[in-house]
């Protein structure tokens, strides 16, 4: 969603509305300001009007707070930290901005925490050098989410005699905090997916896509997330040096199986991963996440292949 057109949003989410996805969060990359403060005033306007295709909730800022040394496939120029004023403009947009992605050890990440958990912001981590102090100290101010398990942050480390938790073992054994991975079978090899159910459980875990614009394209297609290229390589997203993964090139639907089958979770666990927990962590689960009376009737009717068959959004058939 780095691209704040017409045509970009409606080729996505009409892509998502095929794959049965009934609500999502447009995530948007590392970008300079002026791009991000147009993208914000483009999905709001999006958002108040009305679209064909998957609805959009919101806007998940995978950036600019990121940490340099775990920027994956982020572009590494567009990198701020939290404390030099820049999420000022930021704050113009609490209403359409759902989650912000950070990284808890930079110099003024706990302050800015605070400040987009009072606006109603969620705050995750990612993309991040943190030590488990660091990510207290900023579950302190508001921090309770984690982005992608395993994929761009850090581990434990030696010092001296003494080892010190990362990012990756505090959130598999802290309750406080939600955690996500990437389940398209190509970022975490199956063994690391089982941990994460194992650790984690079916009530803070849950499953995203992390698809870019290279979803849905052939082997060696080059496709881009604003200023930076990409290519397909392997079935997933892949910078050209083969440094890191460039996304996910399957989406969401396509996942269920690989919880199902690859890694042993059983079905309605898995597509509670999908549904109720992330409509949890957006406290959206009021309305959206279950079959409950009063909700707001999102269903898809899935095919023995994970292919949707029938969509039903707040209780119309739309496909």
């Amino acid at each position: 969603f780095n691209e704040p057109t017409e045509l970009a949003f409606s080729t996505i989410l009409e892509e998502n509305l095929r794959r049965g996805v009934t609500g999502l969060l447009a995530t948007v990359g590392a970008a300079p300001l002026v791009d991000l403060n147009e993208i914000f005033t483009f999905a709001r306007r999006w958002m108040a009007g009305t679209h064909s295709g998957t609805p959009l909730l919101g806007v998940h800022l995978e950036s600019p707070y990121t940490n340099p040394a775990q920027a994956g496939a982020l572009d590494r120029s567009s990198l701020r930290l939290p404390r030099d004023g820049s999420a000022d403009s930021l704050m113009e947009y609490a209403d359409v901005l759902r989650i912000l992605v950070l990284a808890p050890e930079l110099p003024g990440a706990p302050e800015l925490t605070a400040r987009l958990t009072e606006r109603g912001v969620i705050v995750a981590a990612g993309h991040s050098m943190a030590r488990e102090q660091d990510i207290l100290a900023a579950m302190q101010a508001g921090l309770r989410h984690v982005t992608h398990l395993f994929s761009a942050m850090s581990t434990t480390v030696r010092e001296g005699p003494w080892r010190k938790p990362g990012l990756l073992e505090t959130a598999l054994v802290n309750p406080g905090l939600t955690v996500e991975m990437i389940a398209d079978n190509r970022h975490l090899p199956p063994t690391l997916m089982k941990l994460a159910y194992n650790a984690i459980g079916p009530d803070r875990l849950m499953t995203v896509s992390d698809a870019l614009s290279g979803a849905g394209l052939p082997e060696g297609a080059h496709f881009r997330m604003g200023s930076m290229e990409y290519e397909v390589a392997d079935g997933v997203g892949m910078m050209f040096d083969r440094s890191a993964f460039a996304g996910s090139t399957t989406l969401l639907n396509q996942m269920i199986p690989v919880l199902t089958d690859v890694v042993g979770i059983p079905l309605w666990e898995a597509i509670r991963m999908v549904s109720l927990n992330p409509a949890r962590l957006l406290q959206l689960d009021s309305r959206k996440g279950s079959l409950e009376v009063g909700k707001d009737a999102d269903l898809v009717l899935f095919n023995p292949d994970f292919t949707a068959w029938r969509t039903m959004i707040a209780g119309q058939w739309v496909q």
